[in-house]
């Protein structure tokens, strides 16, 4: 097969590698090209996928860090860290780390398949407002107040159409407003702008 999403697994247990794997082969948007058992092999195969399903604890090279090296080698790639672990700290790591979300292991295969298909939304707002450490609200750093709005919005998982219509602008409108919002905030993309604004006290978990 070709053309499609390019994912590598790493996790250091092989019977969970092979389950990914058996859980996304009836997907035909979805190709897997390698498997990776700790994190040096991850960054290596990784920088040649679309998306790379994480395991956080794995030998030599952790989850973390190889997200962190993906992020810095290979921007285009989407790291989604898959994990047993419900630490909020330890998923907001990960997630700082330049995750583009996180699923747990015990998630089914259709929340797998929706964190690797998304590329326009931010992954399970919910579970990030849910776990987002309490902050005092904050200035408007130098968003606009329009962009301010567009990253609320962004923080509660919309799409680029759903904010449109939200705003009551087009959709050019609003993907020139996210393009500004992750310029001010230093973000690769919407999950990590979302991080970021929930760090500074821009978005709250109310919001």
């Amino acid at each position: 097969m070709s053309g499609g999403i390019r994912v590598v697994l790493a996790d250091d247990e092989p019977l969970i590698r092979s389950g990914w794997a058996t859980m996304l082969s009836p997907y035909d948007d979805i190709e897997v090209i390698g498997q990776a058992a700790d994190g040096h092999a991850a960054v290596e195969l990784g920088r040649a996928a679309d998306v790379v399903l994480m395991d956080i604890r794995m030998p030599g090279m952790d989850g973390l860090r190889a997200t962190r090296e993906l992020a810095r080698l290979s921007p285009r790639t989407r790291v989604v860290v898959v994990t047993t672990f419900e630490n909020d700290q330890l998923v907001w790591g990960a997630l700082r780390a330049g995750a583009a979300g996180y699923v747990l292991k015990r998630s089914p295969a259709a929340d797998l398949v929706t964190a690797i298909r998304l590329r326009d939304g931010v992954l399970f707002p919910d579970a990030l407002r849910r776990i987002a450490a309490p902050r005092p609200r904050a200035a408007a750093h130098d968003l606009t107040p329009r962009e301010l709005d567009v990253l609320r919005h962004l923080a509660r998982g919309l799409s680029n159409a759903e904010i449109a219509a939200a705003l009551y602008v087009t959709r050019e409108t609003v993907k020139t407003h996210v393009g500004n919002v992750l310029d001010k905030l230093g973000a690769r993309d919407r999950t990590q702008a979302v991080v970021r604004a929930y760090d500074l006290g821009l978005v709250l978990a109310g919001d």
